[in-house]
């Protein structure tokens, strides 16, 4: 989101959706970002508009991004946009045997030896992370999510909105995991990216922080609480200065004050993208009723402590809307009034407040996520918990389609 004039609480959008390439076949990954971009734009490129998308390249070879071209007004649109665009992609490769498949992680790339990064433009950016970091990992190269966008202007209104955001990141995963299976095995957890993301540059802890964001709500503390001690932590690292730059920041959601926007990093990428704007919508409606203080007042948002918000978000990592949140106080902010809940309780009981429209057909993506949780245990049910080879591409293959025919997985 980079807008001439300033933008103000929710008055546009922006939203990145990931997606890996893999052998039509196999459902191997496959390294052809490069040359689909080429298809398009007619020369090999990181960026390339297509109507009201932009195709982009990302750290590896094997993960395309779709993302809106500029702030988009109205996400109801955006739905049809984001699934031309796979369709236009997967035309593209086809002529290489290969096609999109979504889902946070692959259930089986090596990425000691599958991962290629991107070695174009900018490569020396991701050469300097694969060299402090390692990229060949799975927190690196096996790894594809949904980004949200929000704009703010001036410090009031980036206040309300980081206040907002950090109080529903620990209920993201509750509606968006959908990377329980990694090198061909459960992990354990529903949302095995977040655990991985959250891994991948342990050595400078600055970095990630605790994935939700401290409690700053001025862009002067952001950058002196946030920024700044960051930045001095991978000076060492980064004697050329390369990575110092807000974007460095792997917070769950990050501040952008180049182009005065919140990024929200938490969401998986779903089966398809009706269901990654359907609950890009509910998170937006949410978020519009905490800033307005229509569920509780700035002050109580504010009040939040990030250990404890991390706390449930880590729980929500492992059991996804199964999660039960005992704080009477958490849940109060959003209305609730019960003593206990789990977050798939929680999330219908604000849906049905806020939204009823999104959740009203059984079959609407978002009442499906709600009804039989988030894609994660939907993948569970098809797969069981010690999945084969056999078992594993059969159920990707279901997702392939969903993804190329713009369907939910049920």
């Amino acid at each position: 989101m980079n807008p001439v004039e300033p933008l103000h609480l929710f008055e546009a959008y922006g939203v990145e959706l990931e997606y890996m390439i893999v052998s039509r076949s196999s459902l191997d990954v496959a390294p052809l970002a490069d040359l689909i971009l080429k298809e398009e734009a007619g020369s090999i490129c990181n960026e390339v508009e297509v109507g009201a998308l932009c195709w982009s390249n990302e750290l590896v070879m094997h993960v395309i991004e779709q993302k809106t071209n500029g702030p988009a007004a109205d996400l109801r649109t955006l739905a049809m946009e984001f699934q031309l665009g796979v369709k236009k992609i997967n035309q593209h490769l086809k002529k290489f045997d290969a096609c999109l498949l979504p889902g946070g992680m692959h259930p089986w790339m090596n990425p000691l030896t599958d991962t290629k990064l991107w070695p174009h433009d900018y490569s020396e950016i991701y050469d300097a992370y694969n060299r402090i970091f390692g990229c060949q990992g799975h927190g690196w190269s096996n790894l594809q999510s949904t980004h949200i966008n929000l704009p703010f202007c001036g410090d009031d209104e980036f206040g309300r909105l980081h206040a907002a955001i950090r109080l529903i990141l620990p209920l993201l995963p509750a509606l968006a995991a959908s990377s329980p299976i990694m090198a061909e095995h459960f992990t354990g957890l529903l949302d095995y990216r977040l655990r991985a993301y959250q891994q991948n540059q342990r050595q400078i802890p600055q970095i990630t922080g605790n994935l939700v964001p401290e409690a700053v709500f001025t862009a002067a503390d952001y950058d002196s609480r946030i920024l700044q001690p960051m930045y001095a932590a991978v000076a060492p690292h980064d004697p050329e200065g390369i990575l110092q730059d807000e974007w460095l920041n792997s917070r769950g959601a990050i501040a952008r004050f180049e182009r005065n926007a919140i990024e929200i990093r938490l969401l998986d990428i779903q089966e398809c993208p009706a269901a990654d704007l359907a609950i890009i919508e509910f998170v937006c409606t949410l978020l519009k009723a905490l800033v307005s203080e229509k569920l509780c007042d700035y002050q109580a948002q504010q009040a939040w402590d990030t250990t404890v918000l991390a706390k449930w978000l880590a729980g929500a990592v492992g059991d996804a809307e199964q999660t039960i949140i005992s704080d009477p106080g958490y849940l109060g902010l959003f209305g609730y009034t019960g003593k206990r809940a789990s977050m798939q309780q929680l999330l219908n009981h604000l849906a049905e407040q806020l939204c009823p429209q999104l959740i009203k057909d059984k079959d609407a993506p978002l009442a499906v996520i709600l009804s039989q949780g988030p894609l994660a245990r939907r993948i569970l049910r098809l797969t069981s918990l010690t999945p084969s080879r056999q078992k594993l591409k059969a159920v990707y293959r279901c997702l392939k389609e969903c993804l190329a025919e713009g369907q939910m997985l049920q």
